[in-house]
């Protein structure tokens, strides 16, 4: 038996290769096109420092609660005894009007300086700017201490031409309730941060937004109330509510007119007759807490409320599964015979 010559078999083997390579890329090519893709597997990337420095944060936490319960010096059954006191819900009643009257009075009154600060009138302007820098260049504590003795100052209020008698004179019976006294100090220093968040919060409106309105034969107060104030208050709400959590807050000041009414005076006056300042410190605390939360959530609801139609649509779990590919047109695109460009109607 001959052995066949060397020359023969390289000259065959070259001849079947291309032949078997097109046969595999011509089956593999079709069997693409008709097969759906592949979905891609991603793998999340791994942070072992993030979850180290969470590992040690809880840690800490639970080291700290664990400390704090075994304490004595916190006092938590005197807590468990004044949480719930008839005194104590009652200041806190007290907390929670300062804080709603003054900011109510506060936002009607930065509104009408937000007016002011954007009228053309140069004398508006800068009254308007005059009692901003005042209120705010000055501590909210020196402004309560100077209202809480301004029926010193003021013993009657009088009305006439100067030199002459007066022809009113009304007694100074408003400053001498301290709890009038504290809602009218807190409200006008809290509207001089008030007039400045409405006067963003009108600025941040385009201009032609009140043409547009103008041009449809609208009115001022129908483009304030359709127009402006919707798109503005998508600025205003979320510092307002800021304010508001701070104005709860800023009531435990009013001890400088003195009023010892409220959350805080009252809890000081309990804490100073037992000699239990820490737990006092921590029911007040969590009254405070509970306010706070609550004021929160209302934000929260607010927002979402004014912030409807802005484009930011949730987007929700879709289904994975890939879309099947496009099956082949006959006469289409990329077919014998079909027309050229992107589209079926010719070129592109």
């Amino acid at each position: 038996m001959s052995e066949p010559e060397p020359g023969r078999m390289i000259e065959a083997e070259p001849g079947k290769r291309p032949e078997s390579g097109r046969r595999s890329r011509a089956g593999s090519g079709g069997g693409a096109d008709n097969a759906p893709p592949e979905a891609i597997v991603a793998i999340p990337l791994r942070h072992p420092w993030r979850i180290l420095v969470a590992v040690l944060l809880i840690i800490g936490l639970a080291v700290f609660v664990l400390d704090a319960a075994q304490r004595p010096d916190y006092g938590w059954p005197d807590v468990g005894k004044y949480i719930f006191d008839r005194r104590i819900s009652q200041a806190a009643w007290v907390t929670l009007s300062l804080t709603i009257y003054a900011m109510v009075g506060a936002i009607v009154i930065g509104l009408l300086l937000a007016i002011m600060r954007l009228s053309p009138n140069p004398v508006l302007k800068s009254v308007a700017w005059l009692y901003i820098w005042i209120f705010r260049g000055t501590p909210v504590y020196v402004q309560l201490v100077f209202w809480g003795i301004v029926a010193l100052i003021y013993p009657v209020f009088t009305l006439g031409i100067p030199f002459m008698d007066p022809w009113v004179t009304i007694p100074n019976e408003v400053f001498t309730n301290l709890f009038i006294t504290a809602v009218i100090g807190l409200a006008l220093n809290e509207a001089a941060y008030m007039s400045e968040i409405v006067r963003a919060g009108l600025l941040s409106v385009d201009e032609g937004q009140e043409e547009a309105s103008t041009a449809l034969a609208m009115s001022w107060g129908q483009t304030m109330r359709y127009v402006v104030v919707p798109q503005a208050m998508k600025i205003i709400i979320p510092p307002t509510g800021n304010e508001v959590i701070s104005m709860l807050k800023t009531t435990s000041l009013v001890a400088a007119i003195p009023l010892s009414v409220d959350l805080y005076g009252v809890s000081r006056g309990i804490s100073a007759v037992t000699f239990t300042p820490v737990p006092l410190l921590i029911v007040a605390s969590l009254w405070y807490l509970l306010f706070t939360s609550v004021l929160m959530v209302g934000q929260h609801f607010i927002e979402k409320r004014f912030s409807r139609g802005t484009g930011r649509a949730k987007t929700g779990k879709g289904s994975t599964t890939p879309e099947p590919a496009p099956t082949a047109v006959p006469g289409g695109p990329g077919v014998p015979g079909g027309p050229l460009g992107n589209d079926f109607g010719g070129k592109g």
